[in-house]
């Protein structure tokens, strides 16, 4: 009893503390920021949620029955992140909140609300638009691709009109690319935004950072230059290639045109449930060893009727020779639906080697011999979907929680069924009286003369190969 007594007390005397010291300067700088747009760039376990969730209590205390919202790239993310934060923090300073968590949204006393959203909603723009907002906030921006100016521009700032000291945040960890819109706005290429930053090293409540970060680089093999180290531990933009679950190199990768050749096809099928549908349609041939992605489409919330439309209209463009498809979870059901009631003959994708294809694939990219237009979903996501380094070990590689790739997984399911790995080109076609047509009689003659010679002294040459031409 005398042991549960004693960290109960060290417990409540922890909670204490917190409520009379809750902030570290870096925090308290961020919070107290008048901008109207602010950007924090911070590593993992900063305290970023714990700021902004301060931050906004603050606005909504100051405007009774006003809306804020926060957003998180999903739903189940934004929950992940900032619900529990927001609960923790109404127990320590008794904001007397009340929290709602089939709409995720916390109110205060006042009326004074505060929604969080996930971008995977459906509708997600529509909700944004029309009501006004004190306050707004978008966390992990760096995984929100380059729709995330729009976003900004178009459909957030005019909600911020009514408001003199509006403001809206944009935060998120370093990506592994040095590019995008988050990227030019926390590095200045964009400008209009008062920049923080720091790392979780500045903060005093998380328990021996600096002895795990040097476990952790121990462990990892990590040096003081090493990419992943600078970018999720220091907060430091910077190429990190080795984070990449795919490794697209638009210098070798991007395509403008298809070659002229007979091509055939493969589309492969990922079945969204929270997520979309997504169709990606590959082109191989037996003439040249490159594989094309060809055309993608995503759809979210259709049914299995508008989705076998999308299909058939698939096979009348392409007439592909298989249409692996995720028969995982409710998947099988919904193949199984679409094959009796359209005719639509989908196949089981394979799914159990995954890492396998994964890496296959990018022997692929790295040779040039897979291709995907720049401007592709498939490319936006191949810089998104990162490895979780600290999950993952030699034999096994575990992706990072937070983005997920529809496409991405449909083109591995195409890639998967193509055989064009196993492909040679087509030996070219000789026309005969050309210089290569002689050429490779002569070969065929020197070959002949240097066999008889052989056969009949029983021993061998040190005649050439086979003779030099001009």
């Amino acid at each position: 009893m005398n042991d549960l007594l004693a960290i109960g007390l060290a417990e409540l005397a922890r909670r204490n503390a917190l409520k009379k010291s809750v902030t570290f300067p870096e925090q308290q700088e961020f919070i107290n920021d008048d901008s109207q747009f602010i950007a924090a760039v911070t590593t993992r376990r900063a305290g970023k949620t714990s700021a902004l969730a301060i931050k906004f209590q603050q606005t909504m205390v100051k405007y009774p029955n006003s809306l804020s919202r926060y957003i998180g790239l999903t739903r189940d993310s934004a929950k992940d992140i900032m619900w529990p934060v927001l609960q923790e923090m109404n127990e320590m300073h008794g904001w007397n909140a009340v929290f709602t968590d089939s709409n995720l949204t916390m109110t205060l006393s006042n009326g004074a609300r505060l929604k969080l959203l996930g971008a995977d909603m459906k509708n997600f723009i529509k909700r944004l638009k029309g009501a006004k907002s004190p306050a707004v906030a978008i966390d992990e921006a760096q995984d929100f691709g380059d729709h995330l100016e729009s976003l900004i521009d178009d459909v957030l700032t005019p909600t911020l009109a009514d408001y003199n000291d509006s403001w809206l945040a944009v935060t998120g960890t370093p990506g592994p690319i040095p590019r995008g819109v988050f990227y030019d706005l926390t590095e200045g290429a964009k400008g209009g935004y008062s920049v923080h930053r720091w790392s979780l090293f500045n903060n005093p409540y998380l328990p021996n950072a600096r002895e795990f970060v040097e476990r952790l680089k121990v462990k990892k093999n990590w040096d003081d230059k090493t990419p992943t180290y600078l970018r999720e531990y220091r907060g430091i933009w910077v190429l990190d290639l080795d984070s990449l679950l795919v490794r697209y190199n638009e210098a070798i990768n991007h395509y403008d045109t298809l070659p002229n050749v007979p091509w055939t096809y493969i589309t492969g099928v990922d079945l969204g449930f929270k997520d979309s549908d997504a169709l990606a349609t590959i082109a191989y041939s037996d003439h040249i060893k490159e594989i094309y992605l060809v055309e993608e489409e995503l759809a979210a919330g259709e049914g299995i009727s508008e989705l076998a439309g999308r299909l058939q209209k698939n096979i009348d463009n392409y007439d592909p020779i298989k249409l692996p498809t995720d028969e995982g979870a409710l998947g099988k059901k919904i193949a199984e639906e679409i094959r009796r009631r359209f005719q639509i003959p989908l196949i089981p994708a394979d799914k159990a080697r995954k890492m396998e294809n994964v890496a296959l694939l990018n022997d692929y990219l790295r040779r040039g011999l897979f291709k995907a237009k720049k401007s592709s979903k498939f490319v936006e996501d191949s810089y998104r979907v990162q490895i979780d380094h600290e999950k993952s070990t030699p034999d096994r590689l575990v992706v990072k929680k937070g983005y997920h790739s529809d496409i991405m997984d449909a083109v591995l399911y195409a890639f998967k069924e193509s055989t064009a790995y196993a492909n040679e080109p087509a030996e070219k076609k000789i026309v005969k009286g050309s210089r290569e047509d002689y050429n490779r009689q002569a070969i065929v003659n020197w070959e002949k003369e240097r066999e008889a010679i052989i056969n009949q002294a029983g021993i061998d040459t040190n005649w050439p190969d086979q003779p030099e031409f001009m």
